[in-house]
């Protein structure tokens, strides 16, 4: 049993405004590999960084796409945990929740998460490379890239390559939503992962308590309020459960 300090569950309780942000750490939970990890099978020969690049999509599409949807399959595959069903709850007593994720698996809104922003995009999309259009499907031909109804142009995923700007929007909002938050958490992230690391720095010096859950401390944990290391999936469930009750 988690013994949650007395002040931090009445700010909880009469909190209006909390935005989160989330990293690898909680769809670690789900069975997904972070994207650091290890790769397994055929994908061992390979580094990450290698394929997360549109230099490496211009160079060999096929082999980024193909990696890219066997980690889609992944993904789809992958349930959410107790952790995002927890802050699924958290937003259902919350007037304004934002919660903001590195994370491109989708398991939040799987999870029945509402106000979801992307920093990263979203795997399970795919977008054509040329006019930027999403495709609702696309052919399943083992020896090509499948390519875009309307122009023609090679499809890809919906995630921000190495190289690649976040979508200015998601991250507007993912600001304006630190400005204003009482309540700030960083849940399953390093916190050195940047400009979303800065989100919680900012928020803090804006007054917001911050809150930090994670399963090892971090560079964020001397500058927060609360710091509850272990699994997003146990201690978030006894978070909600303390404040609100189990619903």
């Amino acid at each position: 049993m988690i013994n949650f300090p007395a002040d931090l569950l009445q700010l909880l309780k009469k909190a209006e405004r909390i935005a989160v942000l989330t990293g690898a750490g909680v769809s670690q939970e789900s069975g997904l590999r972070t994207f650091r990890d290890e790769q397994e099978g055929f994908w061992t020969q390979y580094k990450p960084e290698d394929l997360a690049t549109p230099e490496a999509f211009e160079r060999n599409p096929k082999l980024v796409w193909d990696w890219y949807a066997f980690r889609r399959e992944t993904a789809r595959a992958a349930n959410p945990n107790p952790g995002h069903f927890a802050l699924a709850q958290i937003e259902n007593h919350v007037p304004e929740f934002t919660l903001i994720t590195q994370n491109v698996d989708g398991l939040h809104r799987a999870a029945g998460s509402v106000n979801v922003l992307e920093l990263h995009g979203n795997i399970t999309r795919v977008l054509c490379s040329k006019c930027g259009e999403y495709a609702q499907t696309w052919g399943d031909d083992s020896t090509s890239v499948p390519v875009c109804a309307l122009c023609g142009g090679l499809l890809r995923p919906d995630v921000v390559w190495f190289g690649e700007s976040l979508p200015q929007a998601e991250l507007q909002k993912a600001v304006n939503a630190t400005r204003a938050c009482q309540i700030f958490f960083s849940i399953g992230t390093s916190g050195v992962v940047q400009p979303a690391a800065s989100l919680a720095r900012a928020a803090h010096a804006n007054g917001a308590t911050l809150i930090e859950v994670n399963a090892d401390p971090t560079p964020l944990t001397p500058s927060v309020d609360f710091a509850f290391h272990g699994k997003s999936g146990e201690i978030l469930p006894a978070l909600v459960n303390a404040v609100w009750g189990a619903d």
